[in-house]
């Protein structure tokens, strides 16, 4: 695999989680296998959430890109 020419691509992804973090990107990836073939690796972009009436966290957004190999 390594020491081969490759070209992959990269999209970007929103994972939401009301969990935590972690669960957002778990989420993110889990939805990005269903579609996409030979994921790779990904990157964190932007972190953002969403603040209850309480004023504590009720969601948490995981920007992703997620790059995978070309056939």
């Amino acid at each position: 695999m390594y020491g081969k020419d490759r070209i992959y691509k990269k999209v970007e992804i929103i994972g939401v989680s009301d969990k935590g973090l972690e669960a957002a990107i778990e989420a993110a990836l889990v939805k990005a296998r269903c579609s996409l073939d030979r994921l790779s690796w990904f990157e964190v972009e932007d972190i953002r959430g969403h603040i209850g009436d309480d004023g504590k966290v009720t969601e948490y957004q995981v920007v992703l890109k997620v790059a995978f190999e070309l056939n």
